[in-house]
This record gives C-alpha cells, sequence and structure tokens, in this order.
C-alpha cells in the first residue's frame, strides 16, 4: 500500500533562513511548525523533510554537523510527539550536475521508492521556486510556497498556493 506524505523544505519552512546553518545554538523554529504538523499527522500524512545542503561541499560545515544538527531536529519534533519519517538532504554544489540537488528530483525520487509513497497524493511545502520544480519534477502537483524564507515572485511560480507561513496549512490543505 502506498502512503501520501508532506514533503518540507527544511531552512525557510522548518526553522527560520539562517545561511549555512549548522549550529544548534543557531536553529530557531519557525513559529507553528509543531501544530501545522500535528494537523497534517491528523490527516494521516507521513512527513518527510527534503533539503539542500550545499554548506557541506562548501567546506562550512561537515557531513556531521549536518547529522548532528539534523538528530537534534528530530528529538524536538519526537517531544512535540510528531514523527518524522525521513529527511533527505544533498550536500552538493549548485553546479555539480547531480541528480539530488533540488530543482532536480532524485531525492524526491529516493523517498518515492525507499517508502512506497503514491506522489499524486502528496504535496510539497517550500519556499523558494526550486522546491516547486523539484516536486513538479516528481510527479508532485500540490505544492505552496510559504513566504517565510526567500523573497518569491509569486506572478512567476509554479506553485498552486502561497502562504505566509506553514502555520496557515488548514487553509489550503484538509481532509
Amino acid at each position: 500500500m502506498t502512503i501520501k506524505t508532506i514533503f518540507l523544505d527544511r531552512d525557510g519552512v522548518v526553522n527560520k533562513e539562517i545561511n549555512y546553518l549548522h549550529k544548534v545554538k543557531d536553529f530557531e523554529f519557525i513559529n507553528g511548525i509543531f501544530e501545522a504538523c500535528h494537523y497534517l499527522q491528523s490527516l494521516e500524512y507521513k512527513i518527510i523533510i527534503i533539503t539542500n545542503q550545499s554548506g557541506i561541499a562548501r567546506d562550512l560545515f561537515t557531513e556531521n554537523d549536518f547529522q548532528n544538527i539534523t538528530s537534534w531536529m528530530l528529538s524536538q519534533f519526537k517531544k512535540n510527539n510528531i514523527n518524522i519519517l525521513d529527511v533527505f538532504h544533498c550536500p552538493h554544489l549548485p553546479d555539480s550536475g547531480c541528480y539530488c540537488r533540488k530543482p532536480k528530483p532524485g531525492m524526491f525520487l529516493e523517498a518515492k521508492h525507499k517508502h512506497n509513497i503514491n506522489m499524486q497524493n502528496s504535496w510539497m511545502i517550500g519556499d523558494t521556486e526550486t522546491d516547486i520544480i523539484a516536486a513538479n519534477n516528481s510527479d508532485i502537483s500540490k505544492t505552496i510556497l510559504v513566504r517565510s524564507g526567500h523573497k518569491i515572485n509569486e506572478a512567476d511560480s509554479s506553485a498552486k498556493y502561497f502562504l505566509d507561513s506553514i502555520q496557515q496549512i488548514s487553509k489550503v490543505i484538509s481532509s
């Protein structure tokens, strides 16, 4: 049986946007993220985080630094009774030509095969157009751009919906 999933970008959706975030002391959750995830879980969605992390390839932080902050983040979700099914990340530079870096669909397709995800019944919530393009390239048409991270050009976006924050998720996703 396939599952329906909410894919979340990390920086700008889960936590406040800080360039090359890699220290727990600098990690600040977006207001309402835990409530939004509770709501999504109540609708029987699984939650997966998908994130580009080129700071690793730029030698600004290590893979171990990323894994440490990810473990801490997951522990905070768990303390709030939220189960994050998985976290996928791309450690490569934008010009690396890899298949995993958004806007390419590699991380989404890896998640699909690992967890038997029905992409047509899944959503992507991001804060950049690359999040939306990657989702669309993975057969996810239900997309939301939140205005809590990067500046977005709504007139040129392929996103289906725009929200000021993930706090407003119930305005778009319902049972």
